[in-house]
């Protein structure tokens, strides 16, 4: 019996492109993975893009689609948020990706962070209003990009510029730094 594989890529793509980019994340290491359910949408975690996804493949057996493991599960999109915030020491909920930001709020955002060289994980809320309106509720905040760090709901873009100019962005991120130089 053969066996068929699907292979695995950054998503370095154009805007459009990301959407059909399909990666499993249950295919990584156990200590890569940060969530253990898939939301429809974008997914971008140190350095890497995932597409929850899928265009209609007729090439594609059955057997090999990918099943949204959140509609047979019992957690919630609130759920899913909480556990994004409280996996990842540092989350952000943007327009696009870090790497393909949609909108330049988001791009100013992910440019400060990234001074600070911590694993970033996020998603985006462009693909998904459900996602979207979910975020909404659980910071009770409108506007995107929405920043946790180490659980806390931070802010946007602002809250973080400000956080970086004053100095207190470099001790709120200090021990996430030291913990990835160990690693």
């Amino acid at each position: 019996m053969k066996k068929i594989g699907m292979q695995l890529r950054p998503a370095r793509l154009a805007p459009t492109a990301h959407r059909h980019l399909l990666v499993f994340l249950s295919l990584l290491p156990r200590s890569r993975q940060k969530s253990s359910s898939t939301v429809p949408g974008f997914c971008y975690q140190s350095g890497m893009a995932y597409a929850t996804t899928v265009p209609d493949d007729p090439d594609t057996h059955e057997d090999f689609k990918p099943t949204n493991k959140l509609e047979s599960s019992v957690l919630s999109l609130r759920d899913v948020v909480e556990q994004d915030v409280q996996q990842n020491p540092v989350m952000i909920y943007m327009k696009g990706v870090p790497d393909v930001p949609q909108c330049g709020f988001s791009a100013l955002a992910v440019k400060v962070l990234k001074l600070y060289d911590v694993p970033l994980s996020a998603r985006s809320i462009l693909e998904d209003a459900e996602l979207k309106n979910a975020v909404k509720s659980f910071s009770n905040w409108p506007t995107f990009p929405q920043i946790f760090i180490k659980g806390e709901f931070i802010g946007g873009s602002d809250i973080i510029l400000s956080m970086h100019q004053s100095g207190e962005l470099k001790e709120k991120l200090k021990d996430i730094a030291n913990n990835q130089k160990t690693e």
